[in-house]
């Protein structure tokens, strides 16, 4: 576990800004997700989710050795298994971010949506690109053609 290569935790978000260092870790969970995808195929997430806040008490500091205890305590309450963690944090709304490290510090890294089913959505891997002067020369426009 990286908690015990630095002296203090420190977050940076994926714009750059730092998560200031008085955070507290407000809520340790499992986070578990049954759904179906647009294909109809039944899928399962399971997370585990940590929940960064900052308020105004600037002096608190938490430090890597009380972390860990939490995480212990956590994995001993919650039965927590081996997960990729996912960390919430508040901006606009509460953002979900993975969580990397650079060796220095952790990383909340942007999480995206993506179609999981993409072959029975009829999404193409790629889109085919076509030159504006390939479209010109043939002057019409036929099905299949790649111009329409």
């Amino acid at each position: 576990m990286h908690l015990g290569e630095v002296n203090e935790i420190n977050f940076i978000l994926p714009n750059g800004d730092v998560v200031p260092t008085h955070f507290h870790i407000t809520e340790v969970g499992v986070i578990t997700k049954d759904f179906i995808d647009c294909g109809g195929k039944q899928r399962h997430e399971k997370v585990a989710n940590f929940q960064l806040w900052s308020a105004n008490d600037l002096d608190h500091h938490l430090k890597p050795q009380k972390l860990r205890d939490i995480i212990d305590l956590s994995e001993r309450v919650l039965g927590m298994e081996d997960l990729e963690i996912e960390v919430e944090y508040q901006s606009e709304t509460i953002g979900k971010y993975a969580l990397d490290f650079n060796g220095r510090v952790f990383l909340l890294m942007a999480k995206q949506t993506a179609c999981l089913a993409e072959d029975a959505c009829g999404i193409s891997p790629e889109k085919q690109k076509v030159e504006l002067s390939e479209i010109m020369a043939s002057n019409t426009c036929k099905p299949g053609g790649g111009c329409c």
